[in-house]
């Protein structure tokens, strides 16, 4: 008989990250349908949604009512780190499993939290590593003022000045804030070579719109001259962008009509392919093994002896991270057109293994 297992899915449907919350829903959705409509798999995917609206504060009690009072003990959610982390000590505590879609900064790893979307190793660096030859090594760092604005642009700068590049400036706003005028005129007097937006949602799309303009008063800050870089910008956003994405480049494993992960489908963005490859993955990891959506993780993968299959086997077993590609597009016309593919990659948290880094630092006890 086929099995039937709550699924857990927690996407604000509004408030400011509501594109990208819709992005990774419609991709859950659509491939809950798909595992549904296959007999082979022997199992039934039931969603129980909550809808934390856009408030962070609610994130974790909304995880805590699907693991306590529903069968579902994997859940497909969160959009920003902050609510991530809001959610980890609930998954933690009632033994959950919470499936993460979104590029996210690093440095982080749990025995619940499958990570299939980019981070800093599959992201950020094979984008400064373009970037720099092309186009110079002195940057303009701007970001949100929380874990992925600080994380990310501190990567950027290791980066940047071991390639003997120069961070000209560096300047942060709230979640939400679209004050981006100090921004823009300190980015005027400094003429940088490109700049880092990590900004995130409302803000996002302000300095862009302002950006723009900044390039039409001064060629020097048009996009084939000065531009825009990004890691978390995708189709899902242009529509709130228009104009202002033309030429903004941005980083990730998937932009729509490219070939390859996660497999047969033509995603709208990468969001939704993650989302997507998430419950397909574990979809193949309960497929004909009854109990299985019981298991805490580490024993949900280590037995697991079969092939993975297209677009299965994805998790890497130590680090709960994915292997992707890195692809680097530009966006023209209205659609991020590829630049760039570098072949998959693991995903390498704590950048053990991608730091170009030939010798450690000298530390010294400061009393």
């Amino acid at each position: 008989m086929t099995r039937r297992i709550e699924l857990g899915l927690l996407y604000s449907r509004s408030g400011s990250y509501s594109l990208i919350s819709e992005a990774c829903r419609s991709g859950a959705l659509a491939a809950i349908a798909m595992v549904n409509a296959d007999p082979a798999l022997g199992l039934t995917f039931v969603p129980v949604e909550r809808d934390p609206g856009g408030n962070v504060d609610l994130y974790g009690p909304l995880c805590e009512e699907i693991l306590r009072d529903t069968a579902a003990r994997h859940v497909v959610g969160c959009v920003t780190s902050w609510s991530r982390k809001e959610v980890i000590p609930t998954v933690e505590k009632f033994g959950g499993t919470l499936w993460y879609a979104v590029p996210y900064e690093g440095f982080e790893a749990s025995d619940h939290v499958v990570y299939t979307h980019a981070c800093p190793n599959q992201h950020l660096l094979p984008l400064l590593d373009w970037a720099m030859p092309a186009h110079g090594q002195r940057a303009w760092l701007t970001g949100s003022n929380y874990i992925w604005g600080w994380e990310m642009n501190r990567l950027a700068r290791e980066r940047i000045t071991a390639a003997g590049g120069q961070v000209l400036g560096e300047r942060y706003l709230p979640i939400g804030s679209r004050e981006v005028g100090r921004m823009i005129e300190e980015i005027r007097f400094a003429r940088p070579d490109f700049i880092l937006n990590n900004l995130i949602g409302p803000s996002s799309y302000e300095f862009l719109a302002a950006f723009r303009r900044l390039g039409q008063d001064d060629p020097q800050f048009a996009p084939d001259r000065c531009p825009v870089l990004s890691c978390n910008l995708t189709e899902c956003e242009l529509p709130a962008l228009g104009e202002a994405a033309e030429g903004l480049v941005s980083a990730g494993p998937y932009f729509r009509g490219t070939a390859g992960w996660p497999g047969p489908g033509n995603f709208g963005s990468s969001h939704e392919a993650a989302a997507f490859a998430a419950v397909r993955e574990l979809a193949r990891l309960l497929a004909q093994r009854p109990g299985a959506e019981d298991l805490p993780l580490r024993r949900l993968l280590a037995e697991d002896t079969r092939p993975g299959g297209p677009g299965g086997g994805i998790v890497d077993r130590d680090t709960h991270h994915t292997v992707l590609p890195a692809i680097i597009a530009r966006v023209e016309g209205g659609a991020f057109r590829p630049l760039r593919q570098i072949a998959p990659m693991a995903g390498d948290p704590y950048l053990t293994r991608s730091r170009n880094q030939p010798q450690a630092p000298l530390l010294r006890v400061v009393s």
